[in-house]
């Protein structure tokens, strides 16, 4: 009888190499403002091309809808000037810098009619971009990034989710305006069969006709095209910056610095202040206590200060140490419960005391001063 034998081997894997955000954790939070600013300065913006393209096409529907007039006027103009310059330049023959000449002349007639267009497609590209997000200038997009040149990179770029979103949305522009285009010459196509009994101008007429209604009806599809592409653009750049919870705390701690050693810089802090503190109870001309719970240390030097001074205060422990300082000083303490209260709660370390304490600590300088033969 045979035995069969089971085997079992065990492959260590690591299940870090299945999680899509790396080790920092999954990218929930939002952008903070700092990575939105330093983003912005690398040049990424939410920036939709569909806007510009929607403006750009409305502005060449308003020009030829406007300027048809002076488009026809400048062809007339140019084909009568360049048609009376071929026989002053070739009567005696063809000549090159005759040729040359007429071909100039009729570059700069064309020119001339184009460049009011390409100066309104210009400003309006401009606004169209500036209009979707604050203008910056930054040069960092022209520096050279040489992970670019990494071909596993390209292939990334070229089987991203991106890169099949432009697809779709070039398949989707392509299948309208060809429905659009089909639509616009069906509903004209008896005129354009009788095309050849019509005079030039009413050729020349009924083509602006369809051209004008096929631009506009474009125009207004890439309206619908350019709002939605907006709103995924939007969001789409939000989701590409989203930070992970680790990213946050690190972003946290570089702005505001590391907890522990804010911690650590605040207890020197409160140190030095302990000790400057500390140092100015011998110097002072009372300490009045509750007695247990405060003790406040008074300092009056007339000229220096308008009405005494909070040199040291504390409570429980801190109220007993300064008791002990004062004793071994020979500062004088004088129990006030209420006083001690109010100078502890009210009056801020190295602050003149509030007017409306001046007639109770008043009282007890005098008394101190009494029990020393001062004068007030």
């Amino acid at each position: 009888m045979k035995q069969e034998y089971q085997y079992t081997i065990l492959i260590p894997l690591d299940l870090q190499m299945f999680a899509k955000e790396g080790p920092g954790g999954e990218k929930t939070e939002d952008a903070t403002s700092k990575k939105l600013k330093d983003v912005r300065k690398e040049g990424s913006v939410a920036k939709s091309r569909e806007i510009v393209t929607a403006a750009t096409l409305f502005a060449l529907y308003f020009c030829l809808r406007f300027a048809v007039g002076f488009i026809g006027r400048q062809l007339i103009k140019g084909f009568s000037t360049f048609y009376t310059l071929i026989p002053r330049y070739t009567q005696d023959g063809v000549d090159v810098a005759g040729v040359s000449y007429l071909l100039l002349r009729g570059i700069l007639s064309v020119a001339l009619i184009i460049a009011p267009f390409l100066l309104v497609g210009l400003i309006v590209s401009f606004y169209g971009n500036s209009l979707q997000f604050k203008f910056q200038i930054t040069t960092k997009p022209l520096q050279p990034k040489f992970n670019k040149l990494n071909p596993i990179s390209g292939f990334k770029r070229i089987f991203s989710l991106n890169t099949v979103i432009e697809l779709l949305k070039s398949i989707v522009k392509i299948v309208f305006i060809t429905y659009i285009a089909y639509g616009v010459f069906k509903e004209h196509v008896d005129e354009i069969y009788l095309l050849y009994d019509m005079s030039v101008n009413q050729c020349l007429l009924l083509m602006y006709d369809i051209v004008l209604e096929l631009l506009l009806k474009i125009c207004f599809l890439f309206v619908f095209i350019a709002a939605a592409d907006f709103m995924y653009q939007r969001w789409k750049f939000k989701e590409d910056n989203k930070m992970t919870k680790q990213e946050v705390k690190d972003e946290f701690k570089n702005q505001e610095g590391d907890p522990k050693v804010k911690g650590q810089q605040r207890q020197r802090m409160q140190q030095a202040s302990m000790r400057r503190m500390m140092s100015a109870i011998p110097e002072a001309d009372v300490v009045i206590t509750n007695p247990t719970h405060f003790a406040v240390a008074l300092s009056y030097q007339s000229g220096k200060s308008q009405a005494p001074v909070v040199v040291a205060k504390g409570a429980d422990f801190l109220a007993g140490r300064i008791k002990e300082i004062a004793k071994e000083h020979n500062v004088d303490i004088v129990e006030n419960k209420p006083l001690a209260r109010m100078l502890y709660y009210n009056v801020e370390l190295d602050a003149e005391i509030p007017p409306e304490l001046y007639q109770a600590v008043a009282e007890v300088l005098a008394y101190v001063y009494q029990l020393h033969n001062k004068v007030s």
